[in-house]
């Protein structure tokens, strides 16, 4: 692996969760970092100081992606600090919680609240950041969900933007490259804040509890072993573009068959 002190990059989302756990490493190796939030400032600021901890700097951004003029703020303010953009995870994202069946429960709006942060805002992102990242070659990598694969997830219009935003991830290799790799990582289940305040105190621990116990690693992901590959995916992974890979414990898989098992039919 190449010595990346020094380089830069881009988080998305990156107050809590996945995107924080994944600032936060590659911080560790030396990579400056921009810590952008919409709303939790204070979570923002104890991330970034958590990477200055690490030998890395560090600015916080609060930015909404689904709007283009914070995207470029984000990066023009990035260029100001570092003169030199890296890599750009985009882990921001947007859900309403709603069953399957409650067709009403969800509209128009919602999709297009859902897809303006999810598709609209990861594309915005990358047109920002592209002149930048070409001068040096870079990566970038898009925190996607398993619902974009399965179908299934906290609504029908997440599930649909996450699945275009898989498939965008197709369309950008082809002409982002040969300077700029991307690539897409697919979650399952993750142990989150997010989830667990969709869900409730509860309903998060019953549903991980259920999950976990029909998959084949019997685990659910925290935020940290995600990050671990959407990190992988920027500093290594250097002949691989276009590529979504799912990291869900074999959540994808679905029921190991009877028949294949042994169990009588």
């Amino acid at each position: 692996m190449a010595n990346e002190e020094g380089k830069v990059a881009i988080v998305t989302g990156s107050a809590t969760g996945v995107g924080a756990a994944a600032a936060i490493m590659l911080a560790e190796k030396g990579i400056n970092v921009v810590i952008n939030y919409t709303r939790s400032k204070d979570d923002a600021e104890e991330t970034a100081e958590t990477c200055r901890s690490k030998g890395a700097e560090a600015i916080t951004v609060q930015a909404d992606v689904s709007e283009d003029k914070d995207c470029r703020a984000m990066v023009q303010a990035t260029i100001d600090k570092w003169g030199r953009l890296d890599y750009l995870i985009n882990n921001a994202a947007r859900t309403k919680f709603n069953p399957f069946p409650q067709m009403d429960g969800v509209n128009k709006q919602d999709f297009l609240d859902i897809y303006a942060v999810n598709v609209v805002g990861p594309y915005q992102m990358i047109r920002a950041c592209e002149p930048h990242m070409r001068e040096n070659g870079g990566a970038v990598v898009n925190d996607s969900s398993i619902g974009g694969v399965t179908g299934i997830a906290s609504s029908i219009p997440y599930a649909a933007s996450k699945a275009a935003l898989n498939l965008m991830t197709k369309s950008l290799a082809h002409v982002l490259g040969p300077e700029i790799r991307i690539n897409t990582v697919v979650p399952g289940m993750i142990q989150t804040r997010w989830l667990k305040g969709g869900l409730g105190d509860d309903d998060y621990e019953k549903m991980l509890e259920a999950t976990a116990a029909n998959l084949p690693l019997k685990k659910i992901a925290t935020a940290e072993e995600v990050a671990e590959v959407l990190v992988w995916f920027l500093l290594g992974a250097s002949v691989i573009t276009g590529e979504t890979l799912i990291v869900d414990s074999g959540l994808h898989l679905g029921p190991f068959p009877p028949y294949a098992s042994g169990e009588d039919m």
